[in-house]
């Protein structure tokens, strides 16, 4: 439905009186309902759709304001991937047969020229100029998946933190294993010493709601983990890889987003941080950024399954003498997750020559 407040008028200085309705405004309005006008810029925000054919015009992001816009019969509609507020637009409009296509945020705020204040009516505009470095929008459940699973992965953290401060105010063990878990989500404490304080009687209750509510989430990520395995085929090249599972093409995504494997791996937060000045080099770990749960399980997957990858294990065995401990698996795991991104990237079956060739070109 369009908002009889908010049509704007556009002149060659930029917008005057952004948000009033004219006369003027509606047989436009009812001039592009009969006409097919090709390409639309939409900038999108949590309450409305801003257009830019011609004079600005601002609908609600609501399916009444998608048969309007849908009126002016558009082929194609370029928006901003706005996170949650742009998925349902877009994929109300590709099951219309309207071509929707999205330009990232960081190629869009390159392109932007602004004249006085930044407007919406000007990132619309700049949007359906950008049509030709636009990418198809394809909405991918996996990645509802993906998000969701990470999403139950911070609660679960969060669950365990606190049940371990509060094992740790009323007993000298806060290790939990399953066992453990499920004696005190049934209020079993009887195998526990317990120091008899006065908070303890609250404290216990506290651990109580804690250790069931814990078992609960590990049973959600249990099942959204089976979800998630179920949408990757199941000749993916990357199980290929000793050791790599499903979860992994799973929280990855799109490979393609990542032209060199130096991007994949810091993505991944395994780049190692090093400061140089003059003659002396210092090296800082490794960075941590990106994503915290790849980092974790290409970390994890190194620990356990290095001996079943022959590439790991000969770098296992090169390196064993020069780096110890935490550093050697870090190591493994960078060298993991390059070798990810070389079979998935060239989409080829892992071969410990090839792969290896293939990093050293």
């Amino acid at each position: 439905m369009v908002d009889v407040s908010s049509e704007a008028k556009s002149s060659a200085t930029g917008v005057t009186n952004p948000y009033r309705r004219t006369e003027h405004c509606d047989k436009i309005h009812a001039y592009r309902c009969d006409k097919e006008v090709g390409v639309i810029g939409i900038d999108v925000s949590k309450d409305h759709l801003i257009t830019s054919r011609g004079r600005v015009r601002r609908y609600e992001n609501s399916k009444k304001g998608y048969e309007e816009i849908l009126k002016m019969k558009p082929c194609t509609i370029v928006l901003e991937p706005t996170g949650v507020y742009a998925i349902k637009p877009s994929q109300y409009f590709k099951e219309k047969g309207i071509k929707v296509l999205q330009v990232s945020p960081n190629m869009l705020s390159r392109e932007k020229e602004f004249r006085g204040k930044k407007t919406d009516f000007y990132d619309a505009e700049k949007l359906e100029n950008m049509v030709n470095k636009a990418k198809e929008y394809d909405y991918n459940p996996l990645k509802e998946l993906v998000t969701l699973y990470l999403f139950l992965k911070d609660i679960e953290t969060k669950y365990k933190n606190r049940l371990k401060r509060a094992l740790f105010l009323v007993n000298d063990n806060d290790k939990v294993n399953k066992d453990r878990l499920e004696r005190l989500a049934k209020g079993d404490f009887t195998r526990e010493e317990l120091y008899q304080l006065e908070y303890t009687p609250i404290v216990l209750e506290e651990i109580k709601i804690l250790a069931k509510n814990l078992l609960e989430i590990q049973e959600r990520l249990k099942e959204v983990r089976r979800m998630i395995e179920g949408q990757v085929p199941q000749d993916h090249v990357l199980l290929t890889i000793p050791g790599v599972g499903k979860l992994a093409a799973g929280i990855v995504g799109d490979i393609r987003r990542f032209p060199k494997p130096e991007s994949f791996v810091a993505y991944c937060g395994l780049d190692p941080v090093v400061e140089r000045s003059g003659r002396a080099v210092i090296s800082r770990g490794i960075s941590k950024r990106g994503n915290k749960y790849l980092r974790s399980l290409f970390y994890f997957l190194a620990v356990r399954n290095y001996s079943r990858n022959p590439t790991l294990l000969k770098f296992y065995e090169t390196h064993k003498d020069r780096l110890k401990g935490r550093k050697l698996y870090v190591a493994l795991a960078r060298k993991l997750a390059r070798v990810v991104w070389s079979v998935w990237y060239n989409n080829r079956p892992y071969e410990p020559v090839g792969v290896i060739l293939v990093m050293q070109k």
